[in-house]
């Protein structure tokens, strides 16, 4: 027979005295009463007794008056046993008190069966998370706080169950039923949150797109796992095992640990498994952000040493994918460099290579924090290999802050795509169309820059020096593209001139405006933006010009054998034509003369890629 109390030493049968039947003095005295009245108390719920309400019924769910007397019977005869065991071993009393403890830890085990998988509807993920929301948190059986997972009734019933086994000498039983019951209701929760025990050959052998749901699963797993699964069990040990710390990290270490360790084992496997393809990065950055974002609760939570395991699992998996990360940016800078594709976009429109590089990019500055923390430890580029304009606004030799490794990354990446398309613009015979090529990929670059995360990343000023780039290439395109038609015109418009000279000077406008409009039709800006600006300005440098050319000189060329033939077109006209060649679409009203008049169109839509590898002279190249 189990003793059920401390002994001070051992003794061999043999050397027991003989049972006696009440020790002397004990004769209907208290302890004898009491050993009676726990005896009839714990009979009354034996779960071997042939009641069916002893059988079938709980005592905490019954009557939780006599839930309370049926403890307080138990604590009595613990405390009458280990007084009779020194006294008088061996004798029937002690026996009979034995044999009731017996029958009261039965019944314990299994109302603490009960109270443990009367939980087991509450791991459902959401009901936890419901649950661990609005549930009221005990400490040193008070109340208040927030954070358990079951209602305060029912975690002090948990409480009083496990102290009063562990007490009666029944801490093995107790936590063999503890770990038992909890672990396979935590196993199943993480299940239904869609994490699955794989091996790394399983992954390896799994076509990319299934492991796209594996990660949106494990996502979501994460958040309610460090938020309610693992923080709520380990709530529920602190709370039932209070008076054990030990019981209660062993209890906590042997539920959670394998469920945890096998949470976190997987972003290992996915950044092992990943190629360097960069439009993968961003499932890794969503895997890196979660286990960072959640880091604090892990340590806490799995602060054991019992745990120390699932810390360095959920460490080692941050690691890898940082290296994963990188190995990307890595390969998404190599991609751009690559690109070797020597055909021109017609019109000096958008690249493909542009709208590619840019689009990635401000999906990554989404990742902005998330980002610096990975490249943080990262070498960053060195600064003298890019030129001092593209980082810093001035030529001040001031110490100045370093700029963030993320953006000296994110810069990097961009001055890659900027030496790409200086390279690509070389191919154009036209140069003119060659910065008007670099015009419309700066403005995308430009538009893509604010209207996005990078703007935090990069800074004002760098945005600010890339449209003063802007503007020399559009004003480089303009001066070559259009130099010609201003000209025909004289420095001074409204200088006198023989009409002879002036009819001459309307029929050289006339040719040179219809061959630029002709010409520049297909080139017209991709950009609203930028197109407003370029209409402008023409409108500031030729119809200006030749308004006032016209208003001096119409009238006598008119009186000359000829000359109103020379003037095709007002003022008004130049405007007008200029408008709708820079309206983005082809100009469709009736002419202003008998000739033929500008018939602008917009830019091809078509792209296509070049090569040429980065080099920083890109950023002065092309400046005039």
């Amino acid at each position: 027979m189990r003793s059920l109390c401390l002994r001070s030493r051992t003794t061999s049968s043999s050397s027991l005295p003989p049972p006696s039947r009440t020790p002397r003095g004990l004769s209907g005295s208290l302890t004898e009463r009491i050993f009676e009245s726990s005896a009839a108390a714990i009979a009354k719920w034996d779960p071997e007794s042939p009641s069916p309400r002893a059988r079938v019924a709980s005592v905490f769910l019954e009557d939780r008056a006599e839930a309370l007397r049926f403890l307080q019977c138990v604590h009595d005869l613990r405390q009458e046993l280990n007084s009779l065991v020194s006294e008088s071993p061996g004798s029937e009393m002690l026996l009979l008190g034995q044999r009731s403890m017996q029958t009261a830890m039965k019944r314990l085990q299994k109302e603490l069966y009960r109270a443990l998988s009367a939980d087991a509807a509450c791991s459902d993920p959401e009901s936890v998370s419901a649950r661990l929301s609005g549930s009221v948190r005990m400490d040193d059986g008070g109340s208040g706080g927030e954070g358990l997972p079951l209602p305060p009734t029912a975690m002090m019933d948990l409480r009083s169950i496990v102290e009063c086994m562990i007490s009666s000498g029944y801490a093995k039983e107790c936590i063999a039923i503890y770990t038992v019951v909890r672990k396979l209701i935590v196993d199943k929760a993480i299940r239904r949150l869609g994490v699955e025990k794989l091996s790394v050959s399983q992954v390896n052998a799994m076509d990319w797109e299934v492991l796209e749901v594996k990660v949106k699963l494990w996502l979501d797993a994460v958040k309610v796992a460090m938020t309610s699964l693992f923080t709520g069990e380990r709530i529920l040990c602190d709370h039932s095992f209070f008076a054990s710390d030990s019981l209660g990290e062993l209890c906590f270490a042997e539920i959670c640990g394998d469920g945890a360790a096998r949470l976190f084992k997987f972003p290992e496997m996915i950044a092992r498994r990943t190629k360097k393809s960069p439009e993968k990065i961003f499932c890794l950055l969503d895997m890196y952000a979660a286990i960072s974002e959640n880091w604090l609760e892990i340590e806490s939570t799995f602060a054991f040493d019992s745990t120390a395991g699932v810390r360095s699992q959920a460490l080692a998996s941050l690691v890898r994918l940082g290296e994963s990360v990188r190995a990307m940016l890595t390969e998404f800078k190599s991609t751009i460099h690559k690109d070797s594709s020597k055909s021109v976009v017609a019109g000096g429109g958008v690249h493909r290579l542009t709208v590619y590089t840019m689009d990635h990019l401000c999906r990554l500055a989404d990742y902005g924090d998330t980002l610096a923390d990975i490249v943080t430890e990262w070498t960053t580029p060195a600064k003298p290999s890019l030129p001092e304009e593209y980082f810093d606004g001035s030529d001040s030799d001031d110490e100045e802050a370093p700029a963030p490794a993320i953006s000296l990354q994110v810069a990097s990446l961009i001055l890659v795509l900027l030496c790409k398309l200086d390279g690509k613009a070389e191919h154009y015979r036209d140069v003119s169309v060659s910065y008007l090529f670099l015009a419309n990929n700066l403005q995308h670059i430009i538009s893509k820059a604010r209207a996005s995360n990078l703007r935090y990343l990069l800074g004002e000023e760098w945005v600010a020096r890339l449209v003063r780039k802007l503007r020399q290439f559009a004003e480089n395109h303009e001066r070559i593209a259009w130099g010609d038609v201003a000209a025909s015109l004289p420095e001074d418009p409204r200088a006198a001139i023989s009409p002879a000279e002036a009819s001459e000077r309307f029929r050289r406008f006339n040719a040179r405006f219809e061959e630029a409009c002709r010409r520049e039709g297909t080139r017209v800006p991709a950009d609203p933006k930028l197109r407003e600006e370029m209409r402008a300005s023409l409108e500031r440098k030729v119809v200006r010009a030749y308004g006032e050319f016209y208003d001096a000189h119409w009238l006598t060329v008119g009186g000359e054998t000829g000359g109103a033939m020379s003037i095709k077109y007002t003022p008004e006209d130049v405007g007008y034509y200029l408008a709708s060649l820079f309206s983005g679409s082809p100009h469709s009203g009736s002419e202003s003369s008998s000739s033929s008049s500008p018939s602008p169109s917009r830019p091809s839509a078509a792209f296509s890629a070049a090569s040429l590898s980065p080099s920083p002279r890109w950023w002065n190249s092309r400046s005039h």
